[in-house]
């Protein structure tokens, strides 16, 4: 026999001849009931009064009912069915509800319920109040005086959550400890007068916690259960000592009589409780009553399982090793001496294979950071890096203001994430980054770059990072240890311009004044680049995709990818055309001679934008050769533009104000570059025109007049329509492209 299971043995034999003589009047007679209808009466509880431990515990069973009913009490007025009772101290007995009710007239009726031998459960009951305009009382003064009360209200039904009883058509509240009974009382505060259509009754009942929850329909429901028991959880326990008293005053009246059980004091109400020892389950309240359970049938070990008295033992078979619990070491085979060094030699060469791929793995990870960065030093280098250098320490400009290193751009757009994309254009792709600081910043990556113009890309970077203009989106920096510089510029959170123009929903809120704001705004920024920088610079792909808008609808120029330099002395360059096809100056398109006045040309095409609105576009899909700007200035040489004009700005009612604006727009989109305006005089006549209109529209020249002068005194204003001809062969012959 197993040495543990032995000295189990033993101990409960002395346990059982330790246990005092038990006096016959606490036992059970024999042959007493065990149940009564479909509950079951475990002693301490009997439905004689020979079966029960004492009169506490003598319960009636009422067999005159079809099944029999048990009752706590042998007084039917007053008596608690009682529909559960366990071993563990508790019960369940039925408790009907209190309610109230408005139909002719407020019906209130009240409730009671006490249990004089038992305590109403602190930790297992609700108090809950259903109802639109109910507020409900619970109060007692047996063992303990308490009063409270919970209000339930609400105006609509489908203000009503399913499932919440938080005080919109339900509210609940717990109970106190060491109380007997309650009684329960439903009041209104408006006779239900304005709910009365979905709930015209309050109620109140003391419930088990699990056995309701609430539901919208239970405001016109809980009427039909106004007669039906609600289970109600009730706690018991042995006499009126503790287990300490109990033991040491009368050992033989003590109740935890099983062997293997123990005491334990409640924690609500007075007495005790008994309980069987972990290991064994049963009545602890009979001498023979917790029976030792076979943990073996839950198979906790892995190989051999022995029952013991209360436990269990589990053991490995011959040849094997370890404690066999499935919860601990298992069972495993003994090994030799010999197969033990093979496997740990065989582990030493695996860890060596193991730590020589670690070393050559870390090898080649500080080779390949090392390539990388001779890669970057090689780009950055090759991308004019030095020269940037040079040229920032003459400008005393730091470093760390402008050049920004491959890494800090990598992490500012999760490693340029497709969904860090905010836009694309004809020279590269623009992301969305977020700096260490947290300032966002559009960071630009072209798709190619051009070695033979490295000295000029570096000349561009210092003169744009230096320009600050409120409507030109201001370049911060720039990236060189990439095969192609990355361009880093403020964030403008607010679209394009194009996005807003050809957007239903987004140019709505574009009226003819913020129109004629972004123009304005716009030219100001052109005319700065053209006249105020060091070197006149030329955008050469102004178009509404490359106007930004911020919040407050705030123009801001930007994608200076083609611009060009212009020297002082020179009034014009040779250069490749780059550009938009359909905003393309036709001059510079077919002799490649580059001037501010191609910007100016550009420029004429958003103002044709900015007036037709959401028409601009079904221009270009006309069957016709003709694309937006010719189309544009042919309609206000024909008087017909009023028609193409959209919606929005002819809701307005701007007519001379949009007749001034596509004056200008038709002589920024002359053929001939010398009949175009500059964009100083562009920019002072839109100022004018802003100042021009009061809010009543009526016409204030001279004051408009005198104010854009005064802004720019080498302008000469003038508001007539400008010698424009276009015969039909030069339309024909002019091969201006439609817009894509």
């Amino acid at each position: 026999m197993n040495s543990q299971s032995l000295i189990l043995q033993l101990i409960s034999v002395s346990l059982l001849l330790s246990v005092p003589l038990v006096s016959p009047a606490l036992l059970p007679a024999p042959g007493c009931p065990t149940k009564c209808g479909n509950v079951d009466v475990p002693f301490p509880f009997g439905t004689r009064p020979d079966c029960s431990l004492d009169d506490s515990f003598h319960v009636i069973c009422n067999t005159s009912f079809n099944p029999p009913i048990l009752y706590d009490r042998d007084a039917p007025e007053e008596a608690l069915e009682i529909l559960e009772i366990s071993l563990d101290g508790q019960m369940k007995v039925g408790s009907l509800m209190a309610y109230g009710c408005f139909d002719k007239k407020w019906l209130p009726m009240d409730y009671q319920l006490y249990a004089p031998k038992f305590v109403i459960s602190a930790t297992r009951n609700k108090f809950v109040a259903v109802g639109c305009d109910t507020y409900a009382f619970i109060e007692g003064s047996e063992e303990k005086n308490y009063f409270t009360g919970c209000t339930a209200m609400c105006d609509k039904i489908d203000r009503v959550e399913n499932g919440t009883c938080s005080g919109i058509g339900c509210c609940q509240m717990s109970f106190p400890k060491g109380v007997k009974g309650f009684r329960l009382s439903v009041h209104t505060y408006g006779n239900h007068t304005l709910v009365k259509d979905f709930n015209n009754c309050g109620y109140a009942f003391v419930i088990e916690q699990g056995s309701y929850h609430f539901s919208s329909s239970d405001l016109m429901g809980l009427r039909k259960r106004i007669n039906d028991y609600f289970p109600v959880g009730l706690d018991w326990s042995v006499g009126n000592l503790t287990c300490e008293e109990a033991q040491k005053n009368d050992s033989s009246a003590y109740a935890c009589r099983a062997i293997n059980s123990e005491c334990y004091d409640p924690s609500n109400g007075i007495g005790y409780n008994c309980k069987c020892l972990p290991g064994f389950q049963g009545n602890p309240y009979l001498v023979n009553g917790c029976r030792d359970i076979n943990e073996c049938d839950t198979n906790p070990c892995t190989d051999i399982c022995t029952n013991l008295a209360g436990n269990y033992s589990c053991s490995c078979p011959k040849g094997f090793e370890g404690d066999g619990r499935k919860q601990g070491t298992g069972c495993r085979r003994k090994r030799q001496a010999i197969r033990r060094t093979l496997i740990y030699v065989s582990l030493g060469i695996i860890s060596g294979i193991f730590v020589l791929l670690g070393i050559s793995f870390w090898l080649y990870l500080v080779f390949r950071k090392r390539k990388l960065s001779k890669l970057r030093e090689k780009f950055f280098q090759q991308n004019g890096g030095l020269l940037l250098q040079q040229k920032l320490s003459k400008n005393s400009t730091s470093e760390r203001e402008i050049i920004f290193t491959e890494a800090a751009l990598k992490k500012a757009t999760d490693n340029y994430d497709q969904k860090r994309i905010i836009g694309h254009g004809g020279f590269g792709t623009v992301y969305k980054g977020i700096l260490p600081d947290g300032k966002i910043v559009a960071i630009k990556k072209s798709k190619v770059g051009d070695q033979t113009q490295i000295e000029q890309f570096i000349n561009e970077v210092i003169v744009l990072s230096q320009i600050n203009h409120r409507n030109v989106v201001k370049l911060l920096g720039c990236c060189l240890e990439t095969q192609v510089p990355l361009l880093v510029y403020e964030f403008i959170p607010n679209g394009t311009l194009f996005q807003h123009i050809h957007n239903k929903q987004l140019s709505s809120d574009l009226t003819w004044h913020i129109r004629l704001k972004i123009a304005a705004e716009t030219a100001e920024a052109i005319s700065y680049l053209h006249s105020a920088t060091s070197v006149p610079i030329v955008h050469r792909d102004i178009k509404a995709a490359n106007i930004l808008l911020d919040n407050n609808y705030n123009a801001k120029v930007s994608d200076f990818g083609a611009s060009r330099f212009i020297p002082i002395d020179q009034d014009q360059v040779t250069t490749l055309v780059q550009g938009t096809l359909g905003y393309l100056d036709p001059e510079y398109l077919h002799s490649s001679q580059l001037t501010t006045k191609s910007d100016v040309y550009s420029f004429g095409v958003v103002l044709a934008e900015l007036i037709t609105g959401e028409n601009a576009l079904s221009f270009t899909r006309r069957e016709t050769e003709m694309n937006l700007a010719i189309y544009f200035v042919s309609l206000v040489e024909e008087n017909k533009l009023f028609p193409m004009v959209g919606d929005q700005l002819v809701m307005d009612g701007n007519d001379q104000e949009l007749k001034e604006v596509a004056k200008l727009a038709k002589r920024c989109l002359s053929v001939k570059s010398e009949e175009r305006p500059t964009m100083k005089e562009v920019s002072a006549e839109l100022q004018a025109l802003r100042l021009m209109y009061n809010n009543s529209g009526v016409v204030n020249i001279s004051n408009s007049w005198k104010t854009a002068c005064d802004q720019s005194p080498e302008t000469s204003l003038s508001f007539s329509s400008n010698n424009y001809s276009l015969s039909s062969s030069e339309l024909e012959s002019s091969h201006l492209i439609k817009l894509n």
